[in-house]
């Protein structure tokens, strides 16, 4: 079975997506942005989500994760929770 780790930042519309994409494009720190401005539980963690299984998270998320580039800011994703900014850390 598939695993990752990833990391993520959940805003509630696209456009406060967009804005913290350029503000991490710029180099300013994934953590502190999650901590300050993700709406998800695991901010207090900057936005980390620790390791999951494939399908373990919703489709759009799941396919970013396992799919997407490694350590690479992408988003932002729509899931029914809003938009997402995910940094995937590893695949196995």
């Amino acid at each position: 079975m598939a695993m990752a780790s990833a990391c993520h930042i959940l805003v509630k519309t696209k456009d406060e997506a967009n804005k913290l994409k350029v503000r991490l494009d710029k180099g300013e720190d994934f953590y502190q942005l999650a901590k300050k401005h993700s709406t998800c539980p695991s901010s207090k963690k900057g936005g980390d989500l620790g390791e999951f299984k494939q399908g373990d998270m919703v489709k759009s998320f799941d396919q970013a994760v396992f799919k997407g580039p490694l350590l690479k800011v992408q988003g932002p994703i729509k899931t029914q929770f809003g938009f997402h900014l995910i940094k995937v850390l590893y695949r196995n």
